[in-house]
């Protein structure tokens, strides 16, 4: 279906009037709430007026249909000009528009996908844009190209490196549905940015990488419209446009001045400037709509076998994380991603099994984040691994996730000092207080292969951010293969009538706490063993009644920092327990090389230590 926007003479002047609305549209919604960034959005409005006129094919009235292109504002600042097209596109009212930035309204400062049109959280400049090199690998190597990406970028966020990471990474895909608008409007919140309204340097960057660039003057609608014709053609590499733009394009005492970031026009100047935009006006635009039957959403309906392993093998749990996700991979609805360290998480065993679904994102965190958060975009069940020590690098990403109401699904191997020689740069010790803080996340740290495989079973389906830490040594299998293991529970290894003390473990914690209890046992002293496999959420109920079981004595012991982990959410959930008495055993000194027993000696967190600290409670 073609847009009502044509090119011809009266088709630029369409697009012209589109674009002043949606300069005005900004000034007035930011005016309205009293902040917000109106100068950033008018600056990329006759970008925007170009797109919609002509290029961009979105059904608003079913942003489920699978072939509707994607728009994602990178630059989630310029969230007036992204809520006026909306009103443009005859998708909102003048009143919902009026709204920005009120307690309740969905139109919130910087865009959320309690908006329907909105595929993800923006804002935290250097996101978007990794995250569209998602969608478009769904596009290009999962669904055959039913729709194009674009992303409005600013040019401040220009200098993160997750920007560069996503060119890159677009590049060695050869994602060509790919297209970046760069808003090179040159200035940034306090200062110019780094290479201003330098075109050329962009341009030499983005083809460095193998990007098809090209430069535009920005206010030029037929020069826009040209080159967005020239990016729809290109069918091997990813587009970047590269268009020079003024901040606050449209109003005299705003065009190209400093000063004005992310303040509403003053309310004395409001009108003036508004009369020089020409004012309200109610231009609605028929966006084109795609063919629902180009797109496709992806099938989950599979039979999965998980991995079983006999009671008594020595298992890495990582090398189990692998074969599981390989397992589930029988559903064409997942897919996996790894950090260039696939052998090590066993992340290969699902590329060997389902190479088709299988996205390597070398050395690049945050794309590998990114690229997980943009696939779930398009339905698909994303698994993305590394050292869990690496993830932190990617942490925003994780954090802004939640805020996209995404649902992914981390691996963070090699964590704790259980790893051994490697040294504490590659030992996760903050790791499960990282993903304790997301909201609604939900956190596991199995001690055995049966059941790590059920819990990535479970992580398939689950909702939000689920986060598996996994082991670099060998644990004893200690449960059966029919095990169940339910988010939020917890499996008692070890009890009597008569317990001392209870000791709650994870992990490498879990065969150290039954070691120590085998051995207290032998001079009369007996404990209560509970794998608290489920750190997040916890088995409060349970935790609290063994807690009571004995007496309030309680040991918690983790592969951990002291801040953040097992033991703080244990302390948490026994508030009140009458007559506690509580011994928190973790990480803390700075650990260096050596063996996995050594270093768990050292920390004070193997059977010797947890037996002393049971006898000090006893």
């Amino acid at each position: 279906m073609a847009s009502q926007i044509e090119q011809t003479a009266s088709g630029v002047e369409q697009w012209r009037d589109l674009a002043r609305q949606l300069r005005v549209d900004s000034v007035r919604s930011s005016g309205a709430a009293g902040s917000g960034h109106p100068t950033s959005s008018m600056s990329a409005a006759d970008l925007m007026a170009v797109l919609m006129g002509k290029y961009l094919r979105y059904d608003f009235d079913a942003p489920e249909n699978p072939a509707n292109d994607h728009l994602i504002f990178s630059k989630g600042h310029a969230s007036p000009l992204l809520y006026s097209m909306y009103r443009a596109a005859g998708a909102i009212t003048d009143d919902e528009l009026l709204s920005f930035r009120r307690f309740e309204s969905r139109f919130e400062g910087h865009p959320t996908p309690q908006i329907p049109w909105v595929d993800v959280a923006t804002g935290s400049l250097g996101q978007g844009l990794p995250i569209g090199v998602g969608v478009a690998l769904a596009g290009k190597k999962l669904e055959g190209d039913p729709y194009r990406v674009w992303v409005l970028c600013g040019d401040s966020e220009m200098a993160e490196g997750s920007m560069w990471e996503a060119f890159e990474h677009a590049a060695f895909y050869g994602l060509s549905n790919l297209t970046a608008i760069l808003d090179m409007n040159r200035l940034g919140q306090t200062r110019e940015t780094m290479y201003g309204h330098d075109g050329d340097a962009y341009q030499t960057m983005a083809e460095g990488f193998g990007w098809h660039a090209v430069q535009v003057d920005g206010h030029d609608l037929e020069a826009i419209d040209d080159v967005y014709r020239r990016a729809t053609e290109e069918t091997e590499r990813p587009t970047v446009i590269i268009a020079k733009t003024l901040k606050g394009k449209g109003v005299s005492f705003l065009e190209d001045k400093t000063g004005f970031h992310g303040k509403p026009i003053d309310p004395d100047r409001e009108e003036s400037a508004l009369e020089e935009l020409g004012g309200k006006s109610d231009l609605t635009v028929a966006v084109a709509k795609p063919d629902p039957s180009e797109g496709r959403d992806p099938s989950h309906s599979a039979e999965v076998e998980l991995p079983t392993y006999e009671v008594g093998e020595t298992v890495p749990t990582r090398k189990a994380y692998g074969e599981a996700l390989a397992a589930v991979g029988a559903r064409e609805d997942v897919v996996a991603l790894d950090g260039e360290v696939s052998n090590s998480t066993h992340a290969e065993e699902f590329a060997e099994a389902h190479p088709e679904r299988y996205f390597e994102m070398f050395i690049a965190e945050q794309q590998m984040l990114a690229a997980a958060v943009g696939l779930q975009v398009r339905g698909y069940r994303a698994f993305a691994s590394s050292f869990a020590a690496f993830l932190t690098r990617a942490y925003d990403f994780v954090r802004m996730a939640a805020i996209s109401r995404a649902n992914l699904r981390l691996s963070g191997s090699h964590a704790g000092v259980s790893i051994g020689e490697d040294g504490p740069s590659q030992m996760a010790l903050e790791d499960l207080a990282m993903m304790r803080a997301v909201h609604g996340s939900t956190v596991f740290h199995p001690c055995d292969a049966n059941q790590t495989a059920k819990l990535v079973g479970q992580m398939v389906d689950l909702d939000g951010i689920s986060y598996i830490r996994t082991l670099r040594p060998g644990t004893p299998v200690v449960y059966g293969p029919d095990e169940e293991f339910p988010v939020g529970g917890s499996k008692t290894l070890r009890s009597s009538d008569s317990d001392d003390v209870t000791v709650v473990a994870c992990g490498i914690t879990v065969p150290e706490a039954t070691k120590a209890a085998n051995d207290l046992k032998e001079s009369g002293v007996n404990v209560r063993v509970v794998d608290a496999y489920s750190i997040k959420p916890l088995d409060t109920e349970g935790l609290r009644a063994a807690a009571e079981a004995t007496g309030g004595r309680v040991v918690a012991v983790e592969d951990h920092w002291p801040e953040g982990g097992l033991g703080e959410a244990v302390l948490s959930a026994l508030a009140g327990v009458e007559g506690l008495r509580f011994e928190h055993l973790a990480v803390r000194k700075m650990p260096g090389s050596g063996s996995s027993a050594e270093l768990l000696s050292f920390a004070g967190i193997d059977a010797e230590h947890i037996a002393e600290a049971v006898r000090r409670l006893a």
